[in-house]
């Protein structure tokens, strides 16, 4: 199999896939559609940008496929810069993933600034298509298996939006779409137009933690689940508060630190600390680490299709998969948590 603008695929394939990768991993069905994701999916927001490692990008995405990973989640604007972590994806599907094609799941979004001008933000459908094929020509695919709209834009029509959507997948160009950081009453009123006019909508992508239960609060969670729209988490981990990096203060290395631009000094209070040490005495009764426990909470109730992670480095994703094997809480564990 080659991708457009890799060529020589065939000769530079090195990477074996592990035989025994679907033995653990979970596999949920995407809403009412026939798409099943795992309940653990890699994300690309982070760490696969211009001043990231190729070597460790790739050592991260052959670990989550040998774990029985098979969703990768991109989109136009993660990086540094705009566009990077698209054409870093391009790479490692040409050097190493590229031949399980058929065993993957790709998707990208657009909706964020992309280039300047009128035409290279939020959601009309020039912007949306055009987009499209520069990520596809960035990642050498023919197609990518759902294409999101990012985020509402208020001055764009969504019947306009909606409907570019559904012909990019009349096109060809992608298998399934999706929507994110959509509410409930915008994800039941694109839900509305996408059935007119039958195009295969399937998930929404919203953000949702032990920290941040907006999801619940606005009825989205519930909704979704009750009408066969499928929905994937980000920001599981709170930007890394539900790990065991801030037990004791804010280290050096920390994204704090390094990055600064989704979490601030200022998040890190001493109440804060206080509340992830109680979380953190939980999870270690029920012999998870804290991110685990994060994690396995998402998937507790079974109406969360997948939950994305975002990784530094292969050893993230291997621990964070075992999250999967235990997403039961007893009501004394669901009770103290809500307390904290």
């Amino acid at each position: 199999m080659k991708y457009k603008n890799h060529p020589g695929i065939k000769e530079n394939i090195m990477y074996l896939a592990k035989g025994s990768r679907y033995e653990d991993m979970k596999y949920n069905r995407c809403g009412a559609s026939g798409l099943k994701l795992p309940e653990v999916s890699l994300g690309f927001w982070h760490n696969f940008g211009d001043t990231a490692n190729m070597q460790n990008m790739s050592e991260m995405c052959r670990t989550a496929f040998d774990m029985g990973i098979t969703h990768f989640d991109l989109a136009n604007n993660y990086g540094p810069a705009e566009g990077a972590a698209e054409e870093n994806f391009g790479k490692i599907l040409e050097k190493d993933l590229g031949r399980y094609r058929d065993e993957l799941v790709i998707s990208t979004k657009a909706g964020y600034y992309m280039w300047p001008g009128p035409y290279g933000d939020h959601g009309s459908r020039k912007y949306l298509i055009a987009s499209l094929d520069q990520s596809l020509k960035r990642m050498g695919l023919d197609y990518v298996d759902i294409y999101y709209h990012h985020r509402p834009d208020p001055e764009t029509p969504l019947e306009e939006t909606c409907g570019a959507l559904d012909d990019i997948v009349r096109s060809g160009k992608a298998l399934y779409v999706g929507i994110s950081n959509y509410n409930k009453e915008q994800t039941e009123a694109a839900q509305k137009i996408f059935k007119k006019l039958g195009t295969p909508f399937i998930i929404n992508q919203s953000r949702y933690s032990i920290f941040d239960r907006s999801i619940e609060k606005n009825g989205l969670k519930d909704y979704a689940y009750k009408n066969g729209v499928g929905v994937i988490t980000f920001c599981p981990l709170a930007q890394g508060l539900l790990t065991g990096k801030y037990l004791n203060g804010i280290p050096e290395d920390s994204r704090v630190k390094t990055d600064g631009r989704f979490l601030h000094e200022a998040d890190i209070n001493e109440k804060t600390i206080a509340r992830i040490r109680a979380l953190n005495d939980i999870a270690q009764k029920r012999g998870q680490t804290l991110a685990q426990m994060a994690l396995a909470w998402i998937l507790r109730d079974g109406d969360i299709t997948s939950v994305l992670i975002g990784a530094s480095r292969a050893a993230q994703i291997a621990e964070n998969i075992e999250a999967v094997k235990n997403t039961e809480f007893s009501a004394e564990e669901r009770a103290a948590i809500d307390s904290i």
